[in-house]
């Protein structure tokens, strides 16, 4: 015990002594939400903002473009397009090169982004047989947008390689200018409660992404945000024994309603809440482990959620 107290002691002393000076990345990226461009400064040291986001919609559509104009002009880094695609049945047919929608989603793009630095894909829900199409799909995207263009790609935390993984790092990195790790949802809405973005897990992360993608690629992205969780959890659906045993333990069978016919209920409990968040120190100890492992780029998700006093201990490299 005495030793893991030590330990944990001298953790701390070494994270705060070192943010006393700065941990210096060559890139820092970070997204900044349409609709919430003032909670951005362009004197936050970041040298790549990531515009989220221009959707494509379940029409193979992309209604809306973010306006790179809403940026503040003093800001001198570079601004990337993010696109995303939240369907899985319509990621496919965005990527497949049979269907007509593929060829005008890459156009639509390409002339979208002539107005930014970059183009960032976000596509979290590619089909497992759809994994050559993927790749195929950014070779034309980076082809269309031409060199003098950034492409980056959003992948998925992996602590190692998975037997026919869409987002296999060493494959995608092989068709983008960048890699964005999202080394967070270690924990998430329906899971057990626990951290965002464990160290022992980033560490892994970091690891692996070292191993499978060339270091000048890797951007390891972090969370601003925190989560919580409560317990117990009645938001379900429940079959009528259920319900039943519920009311039954609560003393609310005599509290039942109806309107328009519909019976319902409302009764008082108490709930445990358990939440994890990143302040200053946690995220100062993760990109000090990055530092140390030569990772040159971080990333964070999303500004406007973080602990003010991080920046702080953040710089870019000259």
């Amino acid at each position: 015990m005495k030793k893991i107290i030590t330990f944990i002691a001298l953790t701390i002393f070494a994270v705060r002594a070192f943010s006393q000076n700065k941990i210096k990345f060559n890139e820092t990226w970070s997204y900044v939400l349409t609709g919430y461009e003032n909670e951005f400064s362009a004197d936050l040291p970041i040298t790549d903002i990531c515009y989220f986001s221009a959707e494509i919609n379940e029409y193979g559509e992309i209604p809306s473009i973010p306006n790179r104009e809403t940026i503040p002009p003093e800001f001198n880094g570079r601004v990337h397009l993010v696109a995303i695609c939240e369907s899985r049945s319509l990621s496919h047919f965005v990527i497949d090169p049979k269907y007509k929608v593929s060829k005008k989603i890459i156009k639509t793009l390409a002339e979208a982004t002539k107005n930014f630095d970059g183009l960032q894909i976000d596509f979290e829900l590619v089909p497992k047989r759809d994994a050559e199409n993927f790749k195929a799909f950014l070779k034309k995207l980076k082809k269309a947008i031409g060199k003098d263009k950034m492409l980056s790609v959003c992948v998925p935390a992996r602590t190692k390689s998975i037997q026919d993984d869409v987002y296999d790092y060493t494959e995608l990195a092989s068709c983008a200018d960048r890699i964005f790790i999202m080394a967070y949802d270690q924990h998430w809405a329906k899971s057990t409660p626990g951290p965002v973005s464990g160290m022992d897990w980033c560490k892994k992360i970091a690891d692996h992404a070292l191993n499978s993608i060339p270091s000048e690629k890797i951007i390891m992205g972090l969370p601003f945000y925190g989560r919580s969780w409560a317990e117990p959890n009645f938001s379900k659906a429940w079959y009528n024994s259920g319900i039943n045993r519920i009311l039954n333990e609560n003393s609310a069978l005599e509290k039942i309603q109806r309107t328009e016919d519909i019976p319902h209920f409302e009764f008082k409990t108490e709930i445990t809440v358990k939440g994890w968040f990143d302040d200053k120190e946690s995220l100062t100890a993760r990109c000090l482990m990055l530092s140390e492992k030569n990772i040159a780029n971080a990333g964070f998700w999303r500004i406007g959620q973080e602990d003010k006093e991080f920046w702080q201990i953040l710089s870019v490299s000259d």
